[in-house]
């Protein structure tokens, strides 16, 4: 919308850049353009505003398809108005000369034309197509007929408009059959889901048994391998046992061969000692045997004073002495001493 400022019963106006101007003063046109500023009397001047800038048009409306089911088509047009006079010729875009606002609607019969032609062209189409076809193809179908039955409108160039693109949104059924056709997608997906959570229970399962049978292969191998080891135990055992007994027999006979020789040893040391003795017995005897009784007696009281006990004194009676002395005073004994 215009800026129209008062001044001393005078207008200023002063448009937008996107805002093609026309002004028109007592029948002739004064002013015409875009981005317009100027002044003029409100009593006497004609205004017209016409936008030139791209517009969106949302629209929604219903359709039925082939096979009888209304569908809700959702679709946005860009378009603009390319040629001004023309389109402010065939529409109303004047303007109140005080306050600058439109005192028709030229943007709702724009959008109305625009939706009933649209709408027109999406009916044509959806009437030949299958729910189904349409749920998947239809909005591509629905598009490129809309935007080619928009270009070739004729009203739309008369008016000095201009389609610049079409977009369909969606294309959607009422909700109790969209939840229907859901149906079978979401039973088909439960049983895949089914299917895999069934071929990951029997991957577990196999997974599993062939746990258990490593695991049963290991027992097995390990009480083969215990049994092995008892084995060879008992082979090392009776192998130290016979190796023990064969060493206790060398030791045995060894220690046999030694008391063996130690008694003959002995036997000998002892034989020879036993000669040794009758040899030095008989030469004491044959000495003996040789000596005179006087001599015998004499060692036989050497020998007496050795074994006998210490004597402090000696008491020696008159009778004693007496043959003593007669004793030693005979010949035998002086010859003998």
């Amino acid at each position: 919308m215009a800026d129209i400022t008062r001044r001393f019963g005078w207008r200023h106006l002063r448009s937008a850049p996107t805002a093609h101007i026309r002004h028109h003063t007592r029948g002739k046109l004064a002013h015409d353009g875009r981005g317009l500023s100027f002044w003029y009397r409100s009593l006497s001047a004609a205004l017209s505003e016409v936008p030139v800038d791209d517009r969106e048009l949302a629209m929604a409306f219903h359709a039925r398809t082939a096979d009888f089911q209304d569908v809700t088509v959702q679709a946005t047009v860009t378009y603009r108005i390319s040629d001004p006079a023309e389109a402010a010729n065939r529409l109303d875009f004047s303007v109140d000369p005080d306050t600058g606002s439109w005192r028709g609607a030229p943007l709702e019969q724009i959008a109305t034309l625009l939706t009933e032609t649209a709408q027109q062209h999406t009916l044509d189409v959806l009437a030949r197509t299958p729910l189904a076809a349409a749920l998947v193809d239809g909005v591509a179908s629905v598009r490129e007929r809309v935007a080619t039955g928009l270009t070739a409108e004729p009203r739309l160039p008369a008016t000095g408009i201009d389609v610049v693109a079409v977009r369909v949104v969606a294309i959607r059924p009422e909700a109790e059959v969209e939840r229907a056709l859901r149906t079978p997608a979401r039973e088909q997906i439960q049983q895949e889901a089914d299917r895999a959570t069934y071929e990951r229970r029997a991957v577990a399962v196999e997974r599993e048994r062939a746990i258990a049978e490593n695991e049963l292969a290991s027992q097995i191998e390990l009480a083969r391998r215990e049994e092995q080891l008892v084995d060879q135990r008992g082979t090392n055992a009776r192998r130290e046992a016979e190796e023990k007994a064969a060493a206790d027999g060398v030791r045995t006979e060894a220690a046999a061969a030694r008391t063996v020789r130690l008694a003959r040893a002995e036997a000998e040391a002892a034989r020879e000692t036993g000669g040794a003795r009758a040899e030095a017995q008989a030469a004491w005897l044959r000495v003996h045997g040789e000596a005179d009784p006087a001599t015998l007696h004499a060692l036989a009281a050497t020998r007496l004073a050795e074994n006998l006990p210490r004597v402090e004194s000696i008491t020696l009676s008159p009778d004693v002495l007496t043959g003593l002395l007669a004793r030693l005073g005979r010949p035998e004994g002086g010859a003998g001493a």
